[in-house]
């Protein structure tokens, strides 16, 4: 199980070897705080579902690969299995359909990209800031 637990992630936050700037996404009152906040600063969404392998590799990637300035973005982790409600409703106010993993890019007020599984480490977030 150790090899299956390095490969996979065997814990329920997002990796710690790299430390990213997470903002935890646990309410809905969030999300209009996001929406007004992309209007002057590019925000960003990941969707994260806790006992999914295939989610913890891509994290575990993204996090390995993150290279943006710590300051250019807003970035948010959501524990879609802890917080479904607001999981539910990211979907209805940014119109993307659910999915996960995911990672949705906030400007203005609408979702400008979104992707899912092993599409998300193919954005270059730098075009987004």
């Amino acid at each position: 199980m150790g090899f299956i637990n390095k490969l996979f992630g065997g814990s329920k936050e997002p990796k710690e070897d790299k430390l990213l700037p997470w903002i935890p996404l646990n309410s809905l009152a969030q999300l209009s705080v996001i929406e007004e906040k992309s209007k002057t600063r590019t925000q960003v969404i990941f969707k994260h579902s806790t006992r999914c392998g295939i989610s913890r590799m891509v994290m575990n990637q993204f996090v390995a690969a993150y290279d943006l300035d710590m300051t250019t973005i807003d970035l948010y982790y959501l524990d879609l299995l802890s917080y479904r409600d607001v999981s539910n409703e990211v979907g209805y106010k940014f119109q993307v359909m659910h999915q996960s993993p995911q990672l949705l890019i906030i400007k203005n007020g609408v979702a400008v990209t979104h992707a899912s599984h092993g599409a998300i480490n193919e954005m270059d977030l730098k075009k987004y800031v």
